[in-house]
């Protein structure tokens, strides 16, 4: 099975919100000059916790986030903006690779009730009641 990274089998996914989350978290650790213990000292967390999230290994509460993002002078709202636009800067570079014909297939959610096969899958809500994109874990 090829890594998700392996550039040469596949074409590179889409970063994940957790893994954008800890590179900005980083880089604003790292332009204060400081320390990891002490940045996960003034948050109240670990410093191996908060290693894991800025390695994008764990997906940190809300709450969590902005205690981080409060030890180091950024509002949750401030992080969340520079995330988003990672994401959107990604995004177009991924999309403009992928060729401008390329448009998003829509998909259809459905529950597998235990014990069943496929086949017998009823949808879980109709996409008009979805207000953005879902990500699922298996």
């Amino acid at each position: 099975m090829a890594s998700r990274y392996d550039s040469h089998t596949q074409p590179s996914p889409e970063p994940l919100w957790r893994e954008v989350t800890g590179r900005v978290l980083r880089r604003h650790r790292h332009e204060r000059g400081e320390r990891l213990v002490e940045t996960a000292r003034r948050a109240g967390v670990s410093s191996q916790y908060l290693s894991e999230i800025e390695r994008g290994r764990k997906d940190a509460s809300s709450e969590l986030l902005a205690a981080v993002a409060g030890a180091l002078e950024l509002s949750l709202l401030d992080l969340a903006r520079e995330v988003a636009a990672e994401l959107a800067r990604v995004e177009s570079v991924v999309g403009a690779a992928r060729g401008a014909g390329a448009a998003a297939r829509p998909v259809t959610l459905r529950s597998i009730p235990a014990g069943s096969t496929p086949a017998a899958t009823q949808p879980i809500m109709p996409l008009s009641r979805m207000r953005g994109p879902v990500a699922l874990a298996a």
